[in-house]
């Protein structure tokens, strides 16, 4: 009876470390419309209903492939389906706090570069993600901003 017992735990304790080890893997994948806008729509396959337009640019989550389709989610937490063809693989991030400070160099006492507003498109520069993230706004100003205030990383 012990030992069936001790199996029982090992196997649990291997099960536990199995799930958090693909916890871990697993990272989000991020990509970001294309040249050209994208029709979200409510199904994947153009016959679905149109919901949105997603202009060039805007970053989505990828949450899952069925064939020439994925199914995404945007800055706000709605899904849809678009045609995989017009996302890029490029990376762009969208401020989510008011007043989110860019710095010149990764660090909370650095020099302030720009101030950008919630909502506003940033360039993701490097994908490494980390307490700050570094970023390049269009009008070319490059600088790193705190992981917690923008989204799609």
């Amino acid at each position: 009876m012990r030992s069936i017992r001790r199996f029982r735990f090992a196997h649990l304790v291997a099960i536990g470390v199995m799930m958090a080890a693909s916890c871990a893997a697993h990272a989000f994948d991020f990509k970001t419309v294309g040249a050209r806008p994208v029709i979200l729509y409510d199904a994947p396959s153009p016959k679905g209903g149109k919901l949105f337009i997603a202009p060039s640019g805007m970053p989505v989550e990828i949450v899952l492939s069925y064939g020439d389709w994925v199914k995404v989610r945007d800055v706000t937490g709605d899904m849809a389906w678009t045609e995989a063809k017009g996302l890029s693989a490029k990376r762009n991030v969208i401020v989510r706090t008011a007043n989110a400070r860019m710095r010149a160099a990764p660090e909370d006492n650095a020099p302030v570069v720009m101030t950008a507003d919630k909502n506003v498109l940033l360039e993701l520069v490097d994908p490494e993600a980390g307490p700050w993230v570094r970023v390049r706004h269009r009008d070319g100003i490059t600088g790193y901003i705190k992981s917690s205030e923008v989204w799609g990383i």
